[in-house]
């Protein structure tokens, strides 16, 4: 049988680990370079006698301790000492512990507080506890089981300070800022997403595989008003239809072979936060009826019930098709494309925005360093052109996967000769063999339209496009004249 504290920090951990839940299958690998902070504690207690035997039964656990005799000299000390868990009696002269415990969660709403009190009726324990105490505890009280309880308390507030540091890796990983590119193209759909992120409109994003769908739908979710919220994902092509159903639906216990018990589904999980709807063009006809009447009345019926559920949560589509053909093919429903299809968002592939290759190609760089706990390295001019030569029928995802590989396979630079071979044969051409008008273009057409593509994808830096050309600088400029 579980004690009281034992029961209480299990639920303080089940409530805030879910919470993280939401975020631990992301596709990323979040390292946190969290370092165990001073554990310091107050104690709040106007009796001299009982204050000093606390500090010391504390002070020989191996914390860090601030005393006070009054609440209004607690309120000095916790704004400035980083005060893990604060230790107060209830009854003192002038301002009560209750009254303390509300004048500290004005100031941080996720303090951990104990209540201490002589007066053990069962009133005053709801009552700390209605106020957003942690526990509290009866004196006279057992040593051990103070300690425990402070000990348990830590526990709880290490988990706040993980969640908190990784809300905080996540809004920079999904920051605007971080999906990579200054093309023309790119900076539209950052505008677009701006002005979107905020509003509950539906979203459909459509793009070939590897453009970064999720990416920009992390993006949206993240740059939002339900930031602090779950975002859930799911791949509708790669479940078959019962269990797909059962997953963004929910289910209740008995309602088929193996539903041991009930299943909220992702719909109710998600409650204010987004819903990623992966390759959604391959979901099937009869799911897409049932999707469209949870869009329409904001709720679900879960799987062998007949009570419909009200949710909140926005949704984002995302699909590798062209959902428009889909619904001209009789695949996908209308009504269901235009429900999801209020605001578009189409993501060129990489061979459309080359200007941002060699940007993407130094970030990929600089994380397979990171990752690899190594130097970062130069990707050489040939290399470079490689990479701008080839098609990139993968898109940026193929792009990071070609950097990791010559990362792992290069010495101080990365070489052409470390890229993947079907990068390295140029079997396709960056240029076009022919003009629009059908004309074949001469030499001096393919080295101007060469050098401005190459000056444009590093921002205008003249000096870095001459170093990518393998010419010096005042050549540039003599060619850059002939153009005019």
């Amino acid at each position: 049988m579980l004690t009281r504290n034992e029961l209480k920090i299990k639920n303080e951990k089940f409530k805030i680990g879910f919470q993280i839940f939401h975020f631990a299958f992301l596709p990323f690998n979040f390292k946190f370079n969290l370092t165990m902070s001073k554990q310091n504690v107050l104690v709040v207690e106007d009796e001299e006698l009982m204050r000093s035997i606390l500090r010391q039964l504390l002070e020989d656990a191996g914390y860090e301790v601030f005393t006070a005799s009054s609440a209004e000299t607690a309120l000095e000390i916790f704004p400035n000492n980083d005060i893990s868990v604060t230790l107060t009696d209830i009854k003192m002269g002038g301002m009560d512990g209750l009254e303390l415990l509300d004048r500290i969660k004005a100031i941080d709403e996720e303090a951990i507080v104990i209540v201490m009190t002589a007066y053990s009726s069962v009133d005053s324990a709801i009552a700390a506890l209605r106020k957003g105490v942690y526990d509290y505890i009866t004196k006279p009280f057992v040593n051990e089981d103070l300690l425990q309880t402070v000990k348990n308390a830590l526990r709880t507030k290490e988990l706040f300070r993980e969640n908190r540091a990784l809300r905080r890796e996540l809004n920079q990983k999904y920051n605007f800022a971080e999906i990579i590119g200054n093309s023309e193209r790119l900076q539209e759909i950052f505008r677009l997403v701006q002005k979107v992120a905020d509003t509950n409109a539906g979203i459909l994003i459509q793009g070939e595989s590897g453009t970064g769908k999720e990416l920009i739908a992390r993006a949206i979710h993240f740059n939002s008003n339900r930031a602090s919220k779950p975002f859930l994902a799911v791949n509708c092509g790669a479940l078959p239809e019962s269990l797909l159903e059962s997953e963004l639906f929910g289910h209740t216990k008995g309602s088929f072979t193996g539903a041991t018990t009930d299943k909220k589904g992702l719909f109710r999980s998600a409650e204010g936060g987004t819903i990623f709807l992966d390759e959604i063009g391959e979901m099937p006809q009869p799911l897409q009826v049932k999707l469209l009447r949870a869009l329409q009345e904001h709720e679900v019926t879960p799987l062998g019930s007949s009570v419909p559920v009200k949710f909140n949560a926005r949704i984002i589509a995302a699909t590798n098709k062209n959902l428009e053909a889909e619904v001209a093919d009789g695949n996908f429903r209308e009504d269901l494309f235009y429900r999801l299809n209020v605001i578009e968002i189409s993501l060129p592939p990489l061979r459309e925005r080359r200007e941002d290759i060699p940007l993407l190609a130094k970030h990929f760089t600089a994380k397979s360093a990171r990752n690899q706990n190594a130097p970062e390295k130069n990707v050489t001019k040939e290399a470079m052109s490689a990479l701008l030569n080839y098609r990139w029928q993968g898109n940026v995802r193929e792009l990071e996967n070609a950097i990791e590989r010559a990362f792992i396979l290069s010495g101080d630079e990365i070489e052409v000769a470390d890229l993947p071979p079907k990068i390295r044969s140029g079997a396709d051409s960056y240029f076009e063999i022919r003009d629009p008008e059908g004309l074949r273009p001469t030499l001096e057409e393919m080295e101007r339209r060469y050098i401005l593509e190459i000056i444009k994808s590093v921002g205008d830096d003249k000096t870095e496009a001459a170093n990518i050309l393998g010419i010096d600088l005042s050549t540039l400029y003599r060619k850059l004249k002939r153009y005019e």
